[in-house]
């Protein structure tokens, strides 16, 4: 997948899912007021007599033109351009300046929670506002104009839950693993296998059940030494 935003900024493995401006209905007001003016600019020089006065009334058209122009026309499409709202398998990343860059990282597993709204024009155009609330003290991020934002909601959902079972496989992968256990490692007396053989102690109750005679034979013995005497 090709796409505008730098990939150098990436970490290891980690790939842009998805790479968003704001909607392009965005710049169309702009758009159709620079061709208005641009319009109005040229009518403007051909009506104009072709003598000193009618150049400087030309000129004067063409400065307005730039003046009017590039605030109302120029910097609406350059912030549209250069805004950038990367969701990726590991982060929603949020980049934002025409000269002046700000931008902001939140990763998957410290979004609590993700939603859309749309409005009725919204929903004809196929656009709408994301809502991402993330753990910690950094503030709630609200992205507007996101082309089919429900689409992109249930995506940033379903890569939250990759990132947990993934983050769940390699705990439990590290925890597994022969050695992984410091003291294991370093061979802690706790961790060693004992070999020593354990002496078995000598019963003295026998190893079958006592015969009839051998319980009358003291008595035998006792009942002769009697009679001796």
């Amino acid at each position: 997948m090709t796409v505008g935003f730098p990939e150098n900024v990436l970490a290891k493995g980690e790939k842009v899912e998805r790479d968003l401006h704001p909607h392009w209905l965005t710049v169309v007001v702009p758009t159709i007021f620079g061709l208005l003016l641009a319009a109005a600019c040229i009518t403007v020089a051909r009506a104009t007599p072709d003598d000193d006065t009618g150049n400087r009334i030309q000129w004067i058209a063409v400065a307005v033109f730039v003046l009017v122009a590039v605030p109302a026309v120029f910097v609406p499409y350059l912030r549209w351009r250069t805004t950038h709202y990367v969701i990726t398998s590991h982060r929603v990343m949020v980049r934002r300046g025409i000269l002046t860059k700000n931008g902001k990282d939140i990763t998957l597993s410290k979004i609590t929670d993700v939603s859309f709204q749309q409005t009725v024009v919204d929903r004809i155009i196929g656009a709408g506002s994301l809502h991402i609330e993330s753990a910690g003290d950094s503030p709630d991020e609200n992205l507007t104009n996101i082309p089919r934002s429900n689409e992109v909601q249930q995506l940033i959902n379903r890569l939250i839950d990759e990132d947990d079972l993934r983050r769940r496989t390699h705990g439990r992968g590290m925890v597994d693993a022969p050695g992984s256990d410091p003291a294991f490692a370093a061979g802690d007396d706790d961790y060693s296998e004992d070999t020593t053989a354990i002496p078995r102690q000598r019963s003295d109750r026998p190893d079958r059940p006592e015969l009839a005679e051998e319980r009358r034979r003291p008595r035998d013995l006792g009942d002769s030494s009697d009679q001796s005497l």
